[in-house]
């Protein structure tokens, strides 16, 4: 687990910039993951793209991307995360980057910690979409950012994201095919949701870069009639 490798960093770089990694907080040097989250949302180069509005990430981890949200010109931001050490890695790296008063980091399970008013343009999570079984038991809040028991927190996501919308918002979500695709899907229709593959790209994963992993940006959307 990279939360104890021993060439795990205390500051990495990504998309140009310098990040501090604290203790306890997924490491997005060791994953894909964030880079490509990055693309899919077009913030990889955020000189390029000026989006307006509001954007809510949940899972914010040490910040990169609701950071890079931020640079990219959102007006509003907030990282909402269930670790408070990612919480404060967020706020750490918004300052670091100079947009700590456009960005706030919040402690919450998934929506838990949000004014029941608020409403955003965007709600983006990354999750954790390895299943595990029902009965697996945390043995620290780091595993959140990995695995999720019975697929509990994707339910909740895709009943609940859709509320958190403006009329004109989206809620998405960053899987990929390690995860289980069929049960998402089940969830979908068993919470009236539907779900629309925007995006997907296939990446070299594994230690040695033998495994082709496909990661997909999925938009939720209430389903038809419902």
């Amino acid at each position: 687990m990279s939360l104890t490798r021993p060439d795990r960093p205390k500051l990495f770089t990504m998309c140009g910039r310098e990040w501090d990694l604290l203790d306890e907080v997924f490491a997005p040097v060791f994953s894909p993951s964030t880079g490509i989250a990055l693309e899919f949302l077009g913030l990889n180069e955020p000189t390029t793209a000026r989006p307006a509005g509001s954007f809510l990430e949940i899972g914010c981890g040490s910040g990169v991307t609701t950071v890079m949200a931020a640079l990219a010109g959102f007006d509003r931001v907030v990282g909402s995360d269930i670790s408070p050490r990612a919480v404060e890695n967020t706020a750490v790296n918004a300052e670091r980057h100079g947009v700590g008063g456009r960005l706030s980091a919040v402690h919450s399970d998934l929506f838990s910690g949000l004014a029941e008013n608020d409403r955003f343009d965007t709600v983006f999570w990354s999750s954790n979409y390895v299943m595990a079984p029902d009965s697996y038991e945390y043995e620290s809040v780091h595993e959140r950012a990995y695995v999720d028991t019975g697929y509990r927190a994707h339910r909740r996501y895709l009943e609940q994201a859709p509320h958190w919308l403006t009329p004109t918002g989206s809620a998405l979500l960053h899987f990929s095919d390690r995860g289980d695709l069929p049960a998402l899907h089940r969830i979908a229709d068993e919470t009236g949701r539907e779900l629309r593959t925007l995006r997907s790209e296939r990446v070299r994963e594994g230690e040695y870069g033998q495994d082709m992993v496909e990661h997909m940006l999925i938009e939720i959307r209430p389903a038809r009639g419902r």
